[in-house]
């Protein structure tokens, strides 16, 4: 089925790319003209971006681009640089184990898998840089969430359906809330088939100098092959990559 898109956002966007090189400012009348839309039309979207700081009105109507937008680059082009920063430390680790590893972000209620690395041997699942997953059924979202302040955590169990993946998904919101609380304490979180039968996930936090999160390293494989004894080589030896991974991160300012 042909996915749906929401055609407001998609002519914000339109506009906004209508100001590139050797376009520094625009109008009314050209907006309305470049989109096929009436004055009107066009006049409300650009009072709208304006608003939300996209764009900045000029003299005798003319608009450029605002400082949200820089923002915004800001915040992706240091999340990029994140991940090439935590990439030398997942390809030690998986090099060392030979099992699959990758460093998250959290945005929205969800994580985003920044940088991984991939071992010799197949994989069960395939997680790419940019993948979006869940956070309360994942070793890595779990430890996010552990380390979220209490009302973004409360908001975020407010408001988030904990959907049965697998028989063995946290569905109850006070099992979930004891999990976080577990997880806070000792320092990791596993993943033991929850989002996908068979798979078994085990992540660690890089922190900053004052002890705030800023990503977490995590590794991940079939439990056929990852017993309690790998389990406890990979922890071991996740947090030296996340000593690693904090020392450059540290020496960049991070925090």
């Amino acid at each position: 089925m042909a996915q749906q898109l929401n055609n407001s956002v998609a002519r914000a966007f339109a506009i906004l790319r209508l100001l590139g090189r050797g376009r520094p400012r625009i109008t009314v009348a050209e907006v309305s003209a470049e989109l096929e839309i009436n004055a009107i039309t066009a006049h409300r979207f650009l009072k709208t971006l304006e608003a939300e700081g996209a764009l900045v009105q000029m003299s005798k109507g003319s608009y450029r681009l605002g400082y949200a937008l820089v923002d915004l680059g800001d915040r992706a082009h240091d999340e990029d640089r994140l991940g090439q920063l935590l990439q030398p430390a997942l390809d030690a680790f998986t090099a060392e184990m030979r099992e699959a590893s990758m460093a998250p972000i959290y945005q929205a209620g969800m994580v985003v898998c920044i940088a991984r690395a991939t071992p010799p041997r197949s994989l069960s699942v395939d997680i790419r840089v940019g993948d979006r997953l869940e956070a309360y059924c994942t070793a890595h979202g779990k430890l996010w969430l552990a380390h979220l302040g209490p009302r973004e955590r409360a908001r975020y169990l407010e408001t988030v359906r904990l959907d049965a993946l697998t028989d063995h998904t946290i569905t109850r919101r006070r099992d979930l809330e004891a999990e976080l609380d577990v997880v806070r304490q000792r320092g990791y979180a596993y993943n033991l088939g929850e989002r996908e039968d068979g798979i078994t996930a085990l992540a660690v936090p890089v922190l900053t100098r004052g002890g705030k999160m800023v990503a977490g390293l995590s590794m991940f494989g079939p439990t056929s092959r990852i017993d309690r004894a790998e389990l406890d080589q990979g922890l071991e030896r996740l947090r030296k990559a996340t000593e690693v991974a904090a020392l450059l991160l540290h020496g960049r300012a991070v925090g």
